[in-house]
């Protein structure tokens, strides 16, 4: 299965697990509550999903790669107790707590989150004296003598063979007692994620071009070469800073990361004419309604790669937008959630100073914003809107005694101006991304007209979840007048079809 698949599988047997019956017990007792092991290739996307498994569960998150691990670290030390058996005194053997776990409890001490997830990476590429304790530790959820408290799921993951010589095969008395997902790539569900973390277009469009080249592994007389879906993450984030710092990424940086050297090279190639098509086919004219003759009479002449490339390079500016009223809807409905707060306390303590209350308001937003960054319930994005949040409440607080706001009506009514100002702002940056998609839909028409380009600039806009979320707010008509009209399964095969055969 894909990992979004598995993702939802894993969400579920969490769900399952942690069911807990009327008398307060979890209905599946722990001693049936296999552990889950992730089979797939390297970089496929298993942490990553762990990570947003517990923010979106709410559960607490313990991660471990068991191979940097040694047997001391994971089942514990020895020590000598004395004990008394039979009238006689005995020096036994016991062993201190096992890292791994006592790390559990403090997660547990740390957040307060009672329930979650243990993950441990590469389970099965341990090393001989650690393999029986992995083993132990599947089959009874034990380090050495110390269970994982009850309400903690295990989750485990590993890779296959043959991307991995250090491999160790599970016998049937371990696998018996597993749920054991296998993982495969997924272009199309990757996608989904890449545009979601704001992946760089050149790396979406090259993928749409050369799909085979997503995730690939070969051993040749001179070893691996391979390239992984973490390989080209990583690339991205690395050419968007590279933009920034107004350089350019060639082929031996390509290839730090994509160890591959001829899909390297095809890439850096594709790039230097990914820039050149930005330049040369300006798209944030395209954007504001300016369509020229000469830009569509070239696209007709102009092989697939480059069409496709103009298309993915439209896709890419108007999910700049969407992207950037998302965020501005999240930060607003979280203003909106404080200054509710806000109102509250006014309402409960008139003779209190405004400015005092809504310093307070900010104050309890940053100690959550702390608490959920800590717990490993936030990524980057919520913890920078939580961030913002909080520094506009405290300038507000600031403007507030400046403007010596100490009547609680006058106070909201002035804060109430502050937002309503904030919300004309975010409707005018809806109305300039509606303008943006309709000139969009012009230039698509006059330069592809119902063409396989149409086909994939649909189907684009159809995955990117910052665009779906716009399109659920904005009636677009032909956005469904295509998306209704065009046969997405059978022309997307016939569009990957002609790009497998490039």
């Amino acid at each position: 299965m894909n990992i979004k698949r598995a993702k939802e599988e894993i969400k579920d047997t969490a769900a399952a697990y942690l069911l807990k019956d009327d008398c307060g017990e979890y209905v599946i007792p722990s001693i049936r509550q296999r552990p889950v092991l992730l089979i797939g290739p390297p970089g496929v996307g298993k942490t990553q999903i762990m990570e947003q498994i517990a923010r979106e569960c709410g559960l607490g998150l313990v991660a471990y790669t068991i191979t940097h691990h040694t047997r001391q670290s994971a089942v514990g030390l020895p020590f000598i107790e004395h004990k008394v058996y039979g009238g006689k005194e005995y020096a036994v053997t016991e062993y201190t707590m096992s890292e791994i776990v006592a790390s559990v409890y403090d997660r547990i001490r740390d957040t307060g989150l009672k329930e979650g997830i243990l993950f441990i990476d590469e389970i099965n590429c341990v090393s001989e004296t650690l393999a029986p304790a992995m083993l132990q530790f599947l089959q009874c959820k034990t380090f050495g003598t110390h269970k994982i408290p009850e309400g903690w799921i295990i989750v485990a993951a590993g890779n296959p063979p043959e991307y991995n010589k250090s491999v160790r095969e599970f016998d049937v008395v371990t696998l018996d007692r597993i749920k054991k997902i296998t993982v495969e790539p997924d272009l199309k569900v990757w996608k989904e994620y890449a545009y979601a973390q704001n992946l760089h277009p050149a790396v979406l469009s090259y993928l749409d071009i050369r799909p085979q080249y997503f995730c690939q592994v070969e051993t040749t007389v001179d070893g691996k070469r391979f390239v992984t879906p973490r390989g080209w993450e990583d690339l991205s984030q690395f050419i968007t800073v590279y933009e920034n710092l107004d350089k350019r990424a060639d082929r031996e940086v390509a290839g730090q990361y994509l160890q591959h050297p001829a899909v390297a090279k095809d890439f850096a190639n594709y790039l230097e004419l990914y820039y050149k098509y930005q330049n040369e086919y300006q798209v944030e004219e395209i954007l504001k309604g300016v369509i020229r003759e000469e830009v569509c009479t070239r696209l007709e002449r102009a092989p697939f790669d480059e069409r496709l490339s103009v298309v993915d390079l439209l896709l890419a500016k108007l999910t700049d937008g969407f992207r950037e009223l998302y965020e501005n809807k999240a930060e607003m409905e979280l203003l909106m959630a404080r200054l509710k707060e806000f109102k509250r306390e006014l309402d409960c303590s008139q003779d209190v100073v405004p400015a005092v209350r809504l310093a307070s308001v900010a104050e309890e937003t940053e100690l959550t914003r702390i608490h959920r960054k800590d717990s490993g319930l936030s990524d980057r994005r919520e913890d920078r809107r939580y961030r913002r949040v909080a520094a506009r409440l405290e300038s507000w607080v600031q403007e507030m005694k400046g403007a010596s706001l100490n009547e609680a009506e006058a106070a909201w009514q002035w804060t109430r101006e502050q937002f309503m100002e904030r919300s004309d702002s975010y409707e005018n940056q809806k109305e300039a991304c509606a303008k943006a998609l309709e000139h969009a839909f012009d230039f698509m028409e006059t330069a592809f007209g119902n063409g396989q380009e149409m086909v994939i600039f649909i189907t684009s806009l159809n995955t990117g979840p910052c665009s779906i979320e716009f399109l659920k707010e904005y009636e677009c008509e032909r956005y469904y007048h295509y998306n209704k009209e065009l046969l997405f399964d059978e022309q997307e095969a016939d569009v990957r079809r002609l790009l497998e055969k490039k």
